[in-house]
């Protein structure tokens, strides 16, 4: 606010506007924010001046801005003296009731201070501004004690030494001076010790020093080694238990395929267990008897072979049969699938077309002509809405299955049992189900039939088969990577398999899909793996590594592998060593095996490799590889390799050379 010398205390008004339409000796009027109250009356329009009041010289300063004008509409008028202050006149009003007239001194600070906002007059239009020049802005005090961050806040020590008060001269018993002797002690000498006497003490401390600490040493390395024993002792447990495990599920599942074989591969294993029991029985025929209880031994043994063959054939007829119910069903839940893609989101799209829907409906007619244990009403409904349903079409093939449907149900009116109705259900279940399979009746079968819809497409690719002397595509014969001649088809090896070879290939069918799988991880465009077959995979583990490991001699095939010698090359006949699974591990992590092995080892393998190299060079997809990789070596054969590459029929003053 603005103190007078009289006492009075004027308030600060909030809104205040100034006129400028008076003149200079007329003074300011600064009106409050009352319009109809003035602090100052106008000025009379007689010349003659009345007595003023006496002007008290009040100095008062009030925080305007630098920029007078500044939200303003007409600036104050504003004397100005000799010195260049600016002042100003208010009149003021005391409590008696009297006027009196204070000079305000303008004091101009270097502060901007911003427009605040304002009002005006609705009667007189004058504006009125917001005040923000009462106060200063704050000040911020600067002591002269300087005061510090926390950083240094810390008290600087230091060491000084100062003398004491006392005498060292007093401290002793002396004539005019007694001090008592009652805390004394009595200093003997003792026995005066050498350097080397006191070298060699230390020298005997630090040795008993040193024996405890390697005692520590040692206990501690004992129990870390102990520690790693029991550990391995128990992981040992744990592999043997597990190992146990996995043979006993192996042996379970190998019992249940030869009990109830479904699959080719279990056929091939049962046949491959009767061959290995019929070995066995003439050795033992052999080694026991003689002329002719031998030759009874042997025949009553033919006889036995021949009953449990004819055991496997009704074992494989009813096969045959869950197979054929197995293949049908799932060519009619193909047929009715909807078709699905991946559609921008990200999720699974499905959809249904005419053709799958009409999929669908011959899908459940067909399992519904299947069922069994039906009444006589339902099995006619059945047979009526199959009748409607084949009539759409007029051709053979729907008028027999119309006949059978009528001669059917002529029968059931009569009376007839189901067990004589089998073979007439057969019929027209087999009938309708080549209705369903030809893709004028259903257009989803076009994509699923192997046999096309143009006869001129079969006459390409047909090749000779020596065995059965029919001519047929090239999909039914089976090559190997050796062949020369396309051969037999697929029937006639599997029919020469089961009376004479029987061999069982499920052993190395999963070796090579493990082999593949490992070669996958490796990500390095490994191919020649995926060109072997397991019988090249039987010749590469049984001719040329004895089916056994190298390092331990492990004989179980189920429990070998064949793994890269030189894991930063592919996997080929050459760069491979066959070992267990816990051995393979091992290897795997080695980047140099020959350091690791030693020459004598190392040597061992390169033979086997040639020996690969040799036998799998007949391969055309592999000649480009070994001629690559076998330009130059130089190594000596072991003593078998003739038999081995040639079979035996190397013709004498020959020279044994390695492919190029």
């Amino acid at each position: 606010g603005i103190n007078a010398e009289y006492g009075a205390t004027i308030p600060e008004p909030e809104n205040v506007a100034v006129d400028d339409t008076v003149t200079e000796p007329e003074l300011a009027k600064v009106v409050s924010q009352d319009a109809h109250s003035e602090l100052t009356a106008p000025m009379p329009d007689d010349p003659e001046p009345e007595p003023e009041p006496a002007i008290e010289d009040q100095e008062v300063n009030l925080g305007l801005s630098t920029d007078l004008s500044r939200g303003i509409v007409s600036p104050p008028a504003i004397i100005k003296q000799e010195d260049g202050a600016a002042t100003m006149s208010v009149s003021v009003s005391k409590e008696d009731g009297s006027t009196g007239i204070v000079q305000v001194h303008i004091k101009q600070e270097l502060t901007s201070k911003p427009f605040v906002g304002g009002w005006r007059h609705k009667e007189s239009g004058k504006e009125y501004h917001n005040c923000y020049v009462q106060t200063l802005p704050k000040r911020y005090f600067v002591g002269d004690i300087p005061k510090n961050c926390r950083e240094t806040q810390t008290v600087t020590t230091k060491n000084v030494r100062c003398q004491t008060t006392s005498d060292t001269s007093t401290q002793m018993t002396k004539t005019g001076c007694w001090v008592s002797d009652r805390q004394d002690k009595v200093i003997i000498p003792g026995q005066y010790v050498t350097a080397d006497e006191k070298f060699s003490y230390m020298l005997k401390q630090v040795i008993i020093l040193q024996s405890y600490f390697r005692r520590w040493k040692a206990q501690k390395y004992v129990n870390s080694i102990r520690q790693d024993h029991i550990k391995r002792i128990e992981w040992e447990k744990k592999e043997e238990e597990r190992k146990r495990i996995e043979k006993e599920k192996r042996l379970k599942v190998e019992y249940q395929r030869r009990m109830q074989p479904l699959t080719k591969e279990d056929f091939d294993l049962v046949y491959h267990a009767l061959e290995l029991w019929r070995r066995e029985e003439i050795e033992n025929i052999n080694a026991t008897k003689s002329g002719p209880e031998r030759k009874a031994a042997l025949a009553g043994l033919m006889d036995e072979e021949t009953q449990l063959i004819a055991s496997i054939q009704r074992h494989k007829l009813v096969a045959k049969q869950e197979m054929g119910k197995k293949s049908k069903r799932k060519f009619l839940e193909k047929c009715a699938a909807p078709k699905e893609w991946i559609g921008f989101d990200g999720m699974p799209t499905k959809m249904d077309t005419p053709y799958t829907m009409r999929a669908k409906d011959l899908k459940m007619t067909y399992e519904s002509l299947e069922k069994r244990y039906l009444t006589r009403e339902e099995r006619l409904d059945i047979l009526l809405q199959l009748k409607l349903t084949v009539k759409e079409h007029d051709c053979k093939l729907t008028k027999d299955i119309v006949e059978l449907i009528d001669r059917e149900a002529d029968l059931l009116m009569r009376g007839t049992k189901e067990n004589n109705l089998e073979g007439l259900r057969q019929r027209i279940s087999s009938l309708f189900l080549q209705y369903i399979k030809t893709p004028l009746f259903n257009a989803e079968a076009a994509n699923l039939l192997r046999v096309p819809e143009d006869p001129s497409s079969l006459r390409k690719n047909i090749y000779y088969c020596r065995g059965c002397g029919n001519y047929l595509p090239s999909t039914d014969f089976e090559l190997t990577t050796n062949a020369r001649s396309i051969g037999r088809c697929r029937k006639c090896k599997n029919l020469d398999s089961e009376g004479r070879l029987r061999e069982d290939f499920s052993r190395y069918r999963s070796l090579l899909q493990s082999i593949r799988s490992a070669e996958e991880g490796y990500n390095d465009g490994s191919k020649i793996i995926f060109l072997l077959t397991e019988a090249d995979l039987r010749y590469l583990a049984e001719n040329i590594w004895g089916a056994q490991s190298v390092l331990s001699q492990w004989e179980d095939t189920y429990d070998l592998t064949l793994v890269r010698w030189n894991r930063r090359e592919e996997w080929s006949p050459w760069n491979c060593v066959l070992l267990t699974n816990e051995e393979a591990r091992a290897h795997s992590k080695l980047t140099k095996p020959e350091e690791a092995y030693g020459p004598v080892f190392t040597q061992k393998i390169k033979y086997r490799h040639i020996l690969g190299k040799q036998y799998f060079s007949s391969m055309p997809k592999l000649a480009d590889y070994m001629s690559k990789n076998l330009t130059s070596i130089n190594m000596p054969l072991p003593s078998n390799a003739e038999k081995v590459m040639y079979g035996g029929r190397k013709k004498e003053g020959e020279k044994v050379s390695l492919p190029p």
